[in-house]
């Protein structure tokens, strides 16, 4: 088992660059890791949360617990049905490289998720989604590690809860299951999904659909409109798109006619909270160390030194004047310690 790391800065390990850093940090490969680790008397903190990629996590201070960071990264093909095949991947796979695996092979279903930044591990806890699909779509089971049990228990597809960037990981699992490795479900003869903004057009421009066609366009899309980590810190979209009741939205769109929604069932529909915030002034707008992207509303960047509760008193920001607005309420996506 990987000892203690102490006071590990966390800059490069959050896509925001926030300049924290953690108490302890602790590395692990699966759950023998982590049963060892619970079940050890010298734990230095009761206090712990998983790190995985640091892409969707704002720090507003030093992180006095222990951080558990997955460095598993394998990927294994478990069996080929007649048009399915079953992969398993461990919970340290960065996302993006699993999905160039399984394009690579003419394995579809989490092309339309490409170039989405972190690790497999934290795919389902957010159920992960662009352009038209979502993590729930080829999820067949995760496997989590229980605290509680100190025992692996693996849950099947509905079991998850999935929604709307919502699992069973993040609400009544949160603090109580530590994901080790995702079973996925994709398909051998894959059927395209184009129906989103302009993916179609970008795809015909390429030559047609493929997946390798589909991912192409789909990551010179994301290169266009959000800002790479690397050179600005942000952590992709920070507010989920809210979910009103369609009389809601009805109200709305005798005010404001061009105003997009998607019907989600139910009589619901989704607003773009991008479009909200862009509409209530905020696209491009900058309040000292942070500001708001200027090619896409839903990105809050540090500009260059900012701390986390810069970026969280401009989020407030914004949330009052969406909700002034429009009496809509936007949550973030991002997860705020």
């Amino acid at each position: 088992m990987s000892e203690f790391r102490y006071n590990v800065p966390l800059k490069g390990m959050n896509s925001f660059g926030i300049d924290v850093t953690a108490r302890y940090m602790l590395e692990f490969e699966g759950a023998d890791d982590l049963r060892a680790y619970f079940t050890r008397g010298d734990r230095p903190s009761e206090q712990w949360t998983v790190l995985s990629g640091g892409n969707n996590i704002l720090f507003t201070d030093h992180y006095s617990g222990v951080l558990l960071h997955p460095v598993s990264r394998g990927i294994d093909m478990l069996g080929v049905g007649k048009d399915m095949v079953r992969v398993r991947a461990e919970a340290g796979v960065e996302w993006d490289d699993f999905v160039a695996w399984c394009v690579e092979r003419g394995w579809g279903g989490v092309e339309n998720l490409s170039l989405i930044p972190g690790y497999v591990g934290a795919a389902p806890v957010q159920n992960i989604g662009a352009y038209g699909a979502e993590a729930k779509d080829v999820v067949e089971s995760v496997e989590a590690f229980m605290v509680d049990t100190l025992e692996t228990r693996i849950f099947t597809n509905a079991e998850c809860r999935f929604g709307y960037r919502e699992s069973l990981f993040k609400g009544k699992l949160k603090g109580r299951a530590i994901i080790t490795a995702v079973t996925f479900a994709l398909k051998t003869q894959p059927v395209a999904k184009l129906g989103y903004g302009d993916l179609s057009a970008e795809v015909e421009a390429l030559g047609g659909p493929s997946l390798d066609n589909i991912r192409q366009a789909v990551i010179a899309i994301r290169h266009r409109k959000l800002p790479d980590p690397k050179v600005t810190g942000n952590a992709g979209s920070f507010f989920k798109n809210p979910v009103v009741d369609q009389t809601v939205a009805d109200a709305l769109q005798m005010e404001y006619e061009q105003m997009p929604v998607y019907p989600v069932g139910g009589g619901r529909v989704k607003l773009a909270a991008g479009w909200l915030i862009d509409r209530a002034g905020w696209r491009g707008a900058v309040r000292g160390r942070v500001g708001v992207h200027p090619r896409q509303a839903l990105v809050l960047v540090n500009t260059g030194g900012a701390t986390g509760d810069e970026v969280l008193a401009l989020a407030r920001e914004i949330q009052h004047d969406v909700q002034q607005k429009f009496g809509v309420r936007i949550e973030p996506e991002v997860n705020i310690l």
